[in-house]
């Protein structure tokens, strides 16, 4: 409750923006008051931001994720730009659902979501003084599992990544060869804690070593702890 009072005001910070690929993705930007070159934090909502309205990827349980990064304190210590796209067809790629089965199944290679949010970090890293060896990534829940995705498909891109409760994916772990603090919930009913458990451990089996933080008592909304423990900025 204290972080939503004290972030009152900050989305209307975020310029509502577009990207036209081979469709057009909505998106929010936060420009920092500071010059040089300067990080840029993604932050890829969960299933309750989908839609092409570009407001939902800023609200409900995606205010902490989207806001922290742009609090007044957080901007003078760690200016960065912020942008928050919008997907209305997730950030994995999706197949047909199975025979006798309703929803579409998540099948290998490179998702819409993610293949045209690559397209705008670049775009946006070739409009502003952003710079590459420090753009980090972050998701939650449904963009948690983009994260991850994204991570395998091209870690180069990124410096390091924050993810929460994130869902299924078929990529491996251990492709995610960027440093990352992975947060989830003990008593998550939506995504079992399970997932996040089985990726640390392939990755530290692997021999990297991955931040990873359990809340007991804690369901699916691991983000309202996630994004505001202290050190995370």
């Amino acid at each position: 409750e204290a972080f939503r009072t004290r972030s009152e005001g900050i989305a209307d910070k975020f310029e509502a923006r577009t990207h036209k690929s081979d469709w057009t993705m909505p998106y929010r930007l936060f420009t920092p008051d500071a010059s040089g070159r300067l990080p840029l934090v993604v932050y890829l909502h969960g299933s309750g931001g989908l839609g092409t309205d570009n407001v939902k990827q800023m609200g409900l349980g995606n205010i902490f994720g989207t806001r922290v990064w742009a609090l007044p304190e957080n901007q003078k210590a760690f200016p960065c730009y912020v942008v928050a796209p919008q997907t209305d067809r997730g950030w994995v790629r999706y197949g047909d659902p199975s025979p006798g089965d309703s929803v579409a199944r998540v099948v290998p290679g490179l998702g819409d979501g993610a293949r045209v949010a690559f397209e705008l970090i670049d775009a946006l890293a070739k409009e502003f003084p952003i710079d590459r060896q420090r753009i980090y990534l972050t998701g939650q829940s449904m963009g948690g599992a983009g994260a991850w995705h994204m991570l395998a498909q091209r870690p180069s891109v990124f410096a390091a990544a924050v993810i929460c409760c994130g869902s299924r994916s078929l990529d491996d772990p251990t492709a995610a060869r960027t440093p990352l603090w992975s947060f989830h919930g003990a008593a998550d009913d939506t995504v079992p804690v399970a997932v996040s458990r089985e990726r640390i451990a392939a990755l530290r089996k692997a021999g990297g070593h991955p931040l990873s933080t359990e809340y007991a008592g804690v369901g699916h909304n691991v983000w309202q702890w996630a994004y505001t423990e202290p050190s995370l900025v």
